[in-house]
């Protein structure tokens, strides 16, 4: 591909007219050995600069909520060199951001990716949303440590792992306490004793050891489930040693909201680290009302018993999770094979009926019910489907189609619930205390990513939050959405040269349009990227660039130090 302009840009040529976004020197296929559109270098000048990459006449937002300036940021060995006008210098590679936003990569401080990573290092939906760090081992779910054939031994195992791999995003992890507890205890429902306890805090301590960037939790799930407050606590002291962050999937986040924030609360305060809610909502109808208590109990928390914490949504009414999490906790102690034997017995299987019941009732129907994934391939025709409707077609009831569907994949079953409102999101979005995270999974449109019916968040998160709360609904300005892309989570997660574009910094970089970033992706046709991100960096190396790919992947793990 010829470059369209052969001559540096200054920083002060923003304002003029672009026909085509462009690196300005040779194109993509000219790349070898990770230096991308060498079709030739250019000399040094003298007494001049020489960057690797230049990104140049972008209107820069530097992650640390300041507003935008018109600057331009080079880019050598893989870090922030400057930024600022920088038109006299030499590069190899230029790219054109006049006209556009240019900001720290962001950072997904709550995601999935690490189910698919290994099947496909790619991260496509991850990378097209100018997200360019992933924090997963969330939920209380981690890779390591375990002994099961999913899992590494070591969190620095997993490590070593994802650096051999070469992602293309870069990966830092929180040590799942969840994962921690099946490893010594298993899917049991019940105390860890003194012996058992030890080692999980040990487990604990050598993750954090070894890179560990948090702990997190996942309290409506097994085993996390059975996990007390004193054994919550024990294992997040080795991190209010170190300062790092207990995030949790709380115990309840419907009828029983406000007490599992005080609970949370309680694992902070007892073990002296910061706090992390993950995706803070109040789900169904009969508890929208209680977003006042839940905002007034956080401000306590902070300013009377000086608890340091956050919380993340993603911009959706619509959460996704395990089609069995309709069924109480303790229905699924000792795992999937005891979960389905209850199901079916004559006792327990009527009293999980009323309870399932009753929690779709709370969520408003069958019909807030969405199938998005199976493991048993007879059933792909239910993926996407409204468990209601998809039941009457087959003249079946919803509450036997769930069942039927359970059985046959072993518990394997994933969902949507429709139980949030828009209101309620609005005002999560516009608190100072919240940042974005998609909860979402790494997908692409084809390949080995591409599974099941996903929500929309895995695709189109990012985008979302600067097209429709910034450029429509107008509840964040640029420069505050920006930094709760960024730098706040960078922060939140100690990840020390991340999440700011300043000299110093590792040159994660995304350039989009204001105007017309957005996401595409829906419920009902999830598999769709999201548009106006024209470029991104990881680790300096051009990874996107209007639409395509770099010829090599940067991402690398990311070990909290």
């Amino acid at each position: 591909m010829a470059p369209s302009r052969k001559q540096p840009l200054a920083a002060s040529d923003a304002s003029a007219p672009l026909s085509r976004r462009t690196v300005l020197t040779a194109g993509l296929a000219a790349a070898s050995a990770g230096a991308l559109g060498c079709a030739g270098r250019e000399k040094r000048p003298a007494g001049g600069e020489h960057f690797d990459v230049l990104v140049q006449g972008g209107t820069v937002y530097d992650g640390t909520g300041a507003p935008g300036v018109l600057a331009d940021v080079g880019i050598v060995d893989g870090r922030v060199a400057a930024v600022g006008a920088l038109a006299g210098a030499a590069a190899r590679e230029r790219i054109d951001a006049r006209g556009l936003a240019v900001a720290p990569g962001f950072i997904d401080l709550h995601s999935h990716a690490d189910g698919t990573l290994f099947d496909d290092p790619n991260a496509e939906s991850v990378l097209r949303q100018g997200v360019t760090t992933v924090v997963v081992g969330q939920d209380g779910s981690s890779r390591a440590p375990g002994n099961s054939e999913r899992h590494f031994q070591r969190m620095g195992a997993f490590f070593d792992a994802v650096d051999a791999l070469s992602p293309a995003v870069n990966v830092a992890s929180t040590v799942g306490l969840g994962t921690v507890r099946e490893t010594i205890i298993g899917m049991e429902n019940r105390p860890a004793t003194p012996e058992e306890l030890a080692r999980m805090v040990a487990l604990v301590e050598a993750s954090l050891a070894e890179g560990a960037c948090g702990a997190s939790s996942g309290l409506e799930y097994v085993p996390g489930a059975f996990a007390s407050l004193d054994e919550l606590v024990a294992l997040c002291r080795p991190l209010g040693a170190r300062g790092l962050t207990y995030a949790t999937h709380m115990r309840n986040e419907d009828e029983k909201l406000l007490e599992a924030i005080d609970e949370a609360i309680a694992v902070a305060r007892g073990a002296g680290c910061p706090l992390h809610l993950s995706h803070l909502k109040t789900q169904g109808p009969k508890n929208w009302g209680k977003l006042d208590q839940v905002f007034a109990r956080l401000q306590r928390a902070r300013t009377e018993e000086r608890v340091d914490l956050s919380f993340d949504r993603y911009p959706y009414i619509a959460y996704q999770t395990t089609l069995a999490n309709l069924f109480p906790a303790w229905s699924r102690d000792g795992g999937a094979d005891a979960f389905l034997e209850r199901l079916v017995d004559p006792v327990t299987g009527e009293r999980l009926r009323a309870e399932a019941l009753a929690k779709v009732e709370s969520i408003g129907g069958w019909d807030n019910v969405m199938v998005s994934a199976v493991a048993h391939a007879g059933d792909r025709a239910a993926e996407g489907q409204r468990l209601g409707s998809y039941a009457a077609a087959l003249g079946v009831s919803p509450y036997e189609t769930a069942v039927g569907l359970l059985k046959r994949s072993r518990g394997d079953v994933g969902m949507v619930g429709f139980a949030m409102n828009e209101d309620n999101l609005t005002r999560l979005v516009a608190h100072p205390l919240w940042m974005a995270a998609s909860d979402g999974s790494a997908v692409a449109l084809d390949g080995p990513a591409r599974r099941g019916h996903p929500h929309p968040r895995s695709l189109g998160t990012f985008p979302r939050v600067l097209g429709l709360y910034v450029r429509e609904k107008k509840v964040l300005t640029l420069e505050q959405a920006v930094h709760k892309l960024s730098g706040y989570p960078a922060s939140r997660m100690r990840l020390k040269d991340r999440g700011q574009l300043k000299a110093g910094m590792a040159a994660d970089v995304v350039v989009f349009d204001p105007a017309t970033v957005a996401d595409q992706a829906t419920y009902t046709q999830p598999f769709a990227y999201a548009t106006g991100v024209l470029a991104v960096l990881v680790n300096g190396a051009v990874a996107l660039h209007e639409g395509e790919r770099g010829p090599r992947r940067a991402g690398r793990a990311l070990r909290a130090t």
